[in-house]
């Protein structure tokens, strides 16, 4: 039996039935993403202290370029299919593809510099004094001082400095992936070789320095255990990751399998792909609204 309403509108909503079903679908996804921006905004709102300058504005900016580039050849593919034009279909779906899998390399750069990156925290004030002194020399409180302004804005907030909260942010050598206190103590490790970051605005290349564990209260690599800011960030950036690659998943059995529909039912495979770039731009639009808040807020 046939199934109706696959190709030709219902006649009570006027939409075929895959139409329909994205839209309700797509509905749902409204609230899980406004559920998220919302907890992201109470967390952020409630916290004097909430870092700032953590991810790169420039790849930001360059995945959304991406994103907006692929919402155009989406578009422009189901188009192809109404005007008959099977190979430039091909043509723009495959441009799609490829810009999805673009995107999703570029996240996953930023993510490995994200769980290479490291926080490390001192037992007290005096011993954190001495490592900053030994990486940034006699300057070493005044570096400390402004990398903790710097990451908190505290110019813009009623928060102040606290020595007790300051750690220092810099590279394990070897660049090892999701390093704990807890594992470099159970591999029998008593040192770490750690190269701190420079301040902002500066030219200075501080010097590797010698950390004893013994002296480490907590060390961290920028995942989600890390803080309320990484807990969030991961959490909305990897689910609209994982959107990125179920559409491209999707768009690429379009793409495979173009050629049977096209013999079987042209009308047919042109709701298909209209349906996926319904999808498609609701993936982008949500990361419309991710990059501001996440990466220029």
């Amino acid at each position: 039996m046939e199934i109706p309403h696959a190709v030709k509108p219902r006649p009570d909503t006027g939409l075929y039935n895959a139409k329909l079903g994205i839209w309700l679908f797509l509905a749902s996804e409204v609230m899980l993403f406004g559920g998220l921006f919302s907890a992201y905004i109470l967390l952020r709102v409630s916290s004097d202290l909430w870092p700032h300058g953590m991810v790169s504005i420039p790849v930001g900016t360059f995945n959304t370029f991406v994103l907006i580039a692929s919402s155009v050849t989406v578009v422009m593919s189901w188009a192809s299919l109404k005007l008959g034009k099977l190979a430039d279909f091909k043509k723009y779906m495959a441009l799609t593809i490829l810009c999805a899998l673009g995107f999703l390399s570029v996240k996953s750069f930023e993510y490995y510099a994200k769980f290479t990156h490291y926080d490390v925290w001192f037992k007290d004030q005096a011993t954190a004094q001495k490592y900053f002194t030994a990486a940034y020399g006699e300057k070493g409180e005044e570096a400390a001082r402004k990398l903790f302004v710097e990451r908190f804005h505290l110019q813009n907030t009623k928060a102040t400095y606290d020595a007790n909260q300051v750690q220092i942010a810099g590279h394990i050598e070897g660049n090892p992936l999701f390093a704990t206190l807890k594992k470099l103590t159970s591999a029998k490790k008593d040192t770490i070789q750690f190269t701190p970051d420079a301040p902002s605005g500066t030219h200075e290349h501080p010097k590797a320095i010698e950390v004893k564990l013994s002296d480490v209260h907590r060390l961290s690599a920028y995942v989600p255990a890390h803080s309320t800011y990484f807990a969030i960030y991961f959490t909305i950036t990897a689910l609209h990751g994982l959107h990125v690659l179920g559409g491209a998943i999707v768009l690429t059995y379009f793409l495979l399998t173009s050629d049977k529909w096209w013999k079987k039912n042209p009308e047919q495979l042109a709701n298909r792909v209209e349906v996926g770039g319904l999808f498609w731009h609701f993936v982008d639009l949500v990361w419309i609204f991710l990059f501001p808040i996440i990466y220029l807020l």
